[in-house]
């Protein structure tokens, strides 16, 4: 998307010390249209390391396509790749950030692959080119996706100051 300009809509209460877990709201848009599937995070927390999820989170082959489009997850994520499809399928990622191939596998199989260093991985099916999606992998577990209008809603974020960033995959990463 050629001048791409990023509105970030949000609201929230600068936190104090002493005031509790709270959220981050609101919409990102470009200037012709609200942008869905876009990734809202907290970049950073000094002096903090967030541990990943002990169970794997699922990124599906159904219908000839990777549902969610959009996975984020936190450093050091394992993320599941079922195949649901009744034909093979070839998830890899050719990226420098965390670059695998999983090879082919029939349906009713399953892959994962651990997401161990910050950034996006573009994930591609070496059978199916019009299949794409991609892991954004971020240091914290504050973030949100958007949805078909551009809301977002981060919760439970801690009392603090933070660089709020925004990716997507029609435009350069936005940080504010």
């Amino acid at each position: 998307m050629k001048n791409l300009f990023l509105f970030l809509l949000f609201s929230y209460v600068l936190f104090s010390s002493t005031s509790n877990a709270s959220e981050i709201e609101g919409i990102v848009s470009s200037q012709s249209k609200k942008l869905e599937n876009a990734v809202v995070y907290i970049k950073k927390i000094e002096s903090k390391k967030f541990l990943p999820p002990k169970k794997p989170v699922v990124l599906y082959q159904t219908g000839l396509r990777f549902v969610p489009h959009v996975l984020p997850v936190i450093v050091g994520t394992t993320v599941n790749f079922p195949n649901e499809d009744d034909v093979l399928h070839n998830v890899f990622s050719p990226g420098h950030i965390n670059r695998f191939n999983l090879g082919t596998y029939l349906q009713g199989s399953n892959k994962a692959v651990k997401f161990n260093k910050p950034g996006v991985a573009l994930l591609l099916c070496n059978i199916h080119h019009e299949m794409s999606a991609f892991v954004v992998v971020v240091e914290t577990p504050y973030f949100a996706v958007t949805g078909p209008n551009g809301n977002y809603k981060i919760s439970n974020v801690p009392p603090g100051k933070y660089e709020l960033a925004v990716w997507h995959e029609e435009m350069k990463p936005q940080i504010k």
